[in-house]
């Protein structure tokens, strides 16, 4: 480790001397004192180097402010580093203070404030003329530097260490991060992925010419921690000299083992960066003056068809006058005509239940030659060219399969790496099959002809017609009779059942029925089939009206105060409010210490039994329909109705399921009721462990984030199918969700999260970041439940949420 320091500071030694010395000749004339602040629309916005070549400040990202680095270009600003990428936009009453207490801090101008510098106790700070922004000690030593938080672009003079990377932007305008990534590995060599893929050499599309294979294997891990004892080799940085050579060195020596560009520059004035641009291509670039465009002296892909993943799922990559263009594979649409490297979906229905080799006439083959897939294939064997496209038709698994050298490889969707060969290319022997849908014309090209009547004048005849004639007409005068006998009975039998249940029709709709105890009794044959236990009672299967309509009949079993709160709370809050995700109350029996409530009948039983209970996990977009349905009742519930209601004991268990499967949240019993403007109460503790925000047990006043801590630890039970706590899991770390959660967030690994699934990856980000968002400690974190609803359907951009802290309760 001390020789590895020691490499670090010897490749470091020209940042930190230009550092120095800058803070000593601009102390007075260029220096950043404490107390400093700038805001985004009071000049001066941003602080300039010397030569003003660059500024860190405020620059405009859509409608709000992000701060960065950017350097003055001639038609318009380059950024080269932005600060807290991933957050949302601040507005313009942000401020960026270089605090009296020497730290580098964003002022939102909302509840929350974010630290850039990771450090305090600067005496000043300065913009240096080779783009790093810098803090330094009383006694001119760095204490924190923006070269040290590389985001997509290296300057003149900057190091990417071992185990360090570039993430793209997300686009031109949108400096977050975006598709790519470009990590310098311990195994020696500078490699480009896609950004959301492991260390994998099946992922790669560009690296340095080093042994990359060394260490890796395809679909395993490459290996990040070797000994630098015993490969000192490995131990290495790329470096962007100041005169625009970008090289590989050594850490140990600091020497060259690779040079991948030479300069052309010696003039000191020339500003050089090294960006992974948003197209995945790593590209060194020149800009002698600040009123001369950009110019790219060297590049590492020429083709961009091979980028992995330029044009996402289901689609490849084809040049046409050395442009790429993207082109979805057989059957298969764009996902956004306007976007097309978003990628491509089935423009097919796939049959959900198949039998391998009877369904065939469904689907046909498009065979395509020239193409090539980097996937992962389910299934390889010896087979022919015919026998690989008939055996994917036949194999309701299959979606495409490759037949390459007698080998036969098949494919599931979606697939992620497909590239187009050019001639005499490796690959450009394979045959690729994919499997479409076909729709099914079935159509009567013969029609038999009606046969002919053969007329005849003889008497016979006659008498025959005469005799079918009034027998039609005598069937046909008594069928008219019995048709009206049986409409009239049937209309009279219907009126009177309307007269007998009062209750029904469009007065249902409107108000609540009064039972008695013994039409519930007989409703249910004597409370006989159980479907629920809850807190304070039984809920229970029944029908009226002669078993044509189902219903769910609650009986309260503790009679006494707490039975009769539980009542009157219930009543209270269900039974004013009306919407489609909220289990409907039809009425109640209140007689004697009896206490009862009926409910609509849902066919489909809880939420906990279809995540926790189910042989199968429940598809992905009806899990992430359900999230959606569970958020808009709640809304309902805290600013719809006519008077906020808290429920207090959101879990998946109070969450019903109906005929159509549209969540809709029940249990009423430990709601709480606020006044038409009343935001907080004090009330005793209430709802289930596990599900509890922590505010319960800190004796402070109760708002409607109580019920957003619960929808949070919900949302990621929907997510990863399963309870919040889980003793029987592999790892210890995934006994708390909500923990689990976080750890495989940051490090990017929420395929974890849904064991393999085939999922929206954005959507499951988004949800993951709202769940995370809901569960924080401190209420004033979390969002409100429109909030919650607007991020989900994707209308509002989330912000990275922090470490939240789990009160395991």
């Amino acid at each position: 480790m001390a020789s590895f320091s020691a490499a670090v500071l010897l490749l470091q030694i020209f940042v930190c001397f230009e550092a120095v010395v800058g803070a000593a000749l601009q102390k007075h004339s260029n220096s950043i004192s404490p107390g400093t602040s700038l805001t985004p629309i009071t000049q001066p916005n941003s602080w300039q180097s010397p030569s003003r070549r660059f500024a860190l400040g405020f620059y405009q990202q859509g409608s709000g402010f992000l701060v960065g680095i950017w350097l003055v270009g001639a038609s318009q600003n380059i950024t080269v580093w932005t600060a807290n990428r991933d957050y949302p936009p601040v507005s313009s009453n942000a401020m960026l203070e270089f605090t009296t207490k020497g730290k580098l801090l964003l002022r939102t101008g909302q509840s929350e404030d974010r630290s850039i510098s990771t450090t305090a106790s600067a005496s000043f700070a300065s913009m240096l003329d080779s783009g790093n922004f810098v803090l330094y000690s009383k006694d001119f030593v760095v204490i924190w530097q923006s070269f040290d938080f590389p985001t997509d672009t290296i300057l003149g003079g900057q190091i990417l260490p071992n185990g360090h990377s570039l993430f793209s932007s997300f686009s031109e305008t949108n400096h977050s991060t975006g598709k790519f990534r470009l990590k310098m590995q311990y195994d020696g060599n500078l490699v480009a992925y896609p950004a959301s893929t492991e260390d994998i050499s099946v992922d790669a599309y560009w690296t340095t010419t080093l042994s990359y294979r060394r260490g890796c294997t395809a679909y395993t891990r490459c290996r990040d921690t070797l000994n630098p004892q015993s490969h000192l080799d490995l131990n290495s940085s790329i470096y962007l000299n100041s005169n625009g050579s970008l090289l590989l060195i050594n850490n140990t020596d600091s020497t060259t083992i690779q040079s991948l560009s030479h300069s052309s520059h010696s003039n000191n004035t020339v500003v050089h960066r090294a960006t992974l641009d948003i197209d995945g291509n790593f590209r060194l670039y020149s800009h002698p003056s600040v009123n001369s465009e950009p110019v790219i002296e060297w590049k590492a892909i020429d083709n961009m068809c091979d980028v992995k993943s330029f044009c996402g799922f289901n689609s490849y990559c084809t040049l046409n006058d050395n442009k790429p263009y993207c082109s979805c594979i057989p059957g298969a649409d764009f996902l956004d005509h306007d976007q097309q490297s978003t990628g491509c979906e089935r423009n097919f229905t796939k049959l959900t239940r198949c039998k391998d080799g009877k369904k065939n006439e469904f689907y046909d083959i498009i065979t395509m030659d020239n193409l090539k897939s980097e996937d992962r294939p389910y299934y390889e064997a010896e087979m022919t060219k015919d026998d690989c496209s008939k055996s994917c038709l036949e194999d309701c698994l299959c979606d495409a399969s490759i037949s390459k050298s007698g080998y036969c490889m098949k494919f599931m969707l979606p697939l992620r790496y497909i590239m187009r060969q050019s001639s005499g290319a490796e690959y450009s022997s394979s045959t690729i099959f994919f499997k479409v849908g076909t729709k099914s014309i079935r159509s009567n090209n013969h029609i038999p002809p009606y046969p002919q009547l053969v007329v005849t004048t003889s008497k016979k005849a006659l008498m025959i017609i005469l005799v079918l004639c009034l027998s039609l007409v005598t069937y046909s005068c008594f069928a008219l009779a019995f048709s009206g006998l049986f409409i009239f009975k049937h209309r009279v039998l219907k009126y009177r059942m309307l007269l007998e249940t009062g209750s029904s029709g469009l007065i249902e709709e409107f108000t609540l029925r009064l039972y008695s105890y013994n039409e519930l009794r007989k409703a249910t044959n004597g409370f006989k089939e159980k479907l629920g236990q809850g807190s304070f009672g039984t809920v229970y299967r029944g029908a009226l009206y002669k078993g044509k309509k189902l219903i769910a009949v609650k009986r309260l079993e503790k009679v006494v105060e707490e039975g009769e709160k539980e009542f009157r709370a219930e009543m209270r809050a269900i039974g004013r409010t009306r919407h489609k995700n909220l289990v409907r109350l039809l009425g109640y029996c209140a007689e004697g210490s009896k206490r009862l409530l009926v409910y609509e009948f849902m066919s489909n039983g809880s939420l906990a039994d279809l995540l926790f209970r189910a042989q199968r996990r429940p598809d992905w977009t009806e899990r992430v329909r359900i999230g959606l349905d569970v958020a808009r009742g709640i809304l309902y519930l805290h600013e719809e109705c006519e008077a906020p209601t808290l429920h207090c004991d959101i879990k998946p268990h109070n969450i019903l399921l109906d005929e159509f499967w549209t969540a809709k949240i029940s249990d009423f019993g430990l709601a709480k009721l606020l006044m038409p403007d009343q935001t907080r109460t004090f009330t005793q503790v209430r709802g289930t462990r596990g599900y509890l925000a922590p505010e319960w047990q800190k004796n402070i006043p109760i708002t409607v984030k109580v019920d957003v801590y619960s929808y949070g630890i919900v949302l990621l039970e929907i997510v990863c199918c399963r309870r919040n706590i889980e003793v029987n899991v592999l790892e210890p770390e995934e006994v708390v969700l909500s923990n689990w959660v976080y750890k495989c967030f940051v490090a990017r690994e929420l395929n974890k999260l849904v064991g393999g699934e085939e999922v929206d990856k954005k959507i499951l980000e988004n949800m993951v970041k709202v769940g995370l968002w809901c569960i924080q400690d401190e209420p004033v974190l979390r969002p409100s439940m429109k909030s919650v609803v607007l991020m989900l359907e994707g209308i509002t951009d989330i912000a990275t949420p922090p470490c939240p802290t789990n009160s395991s309760m």
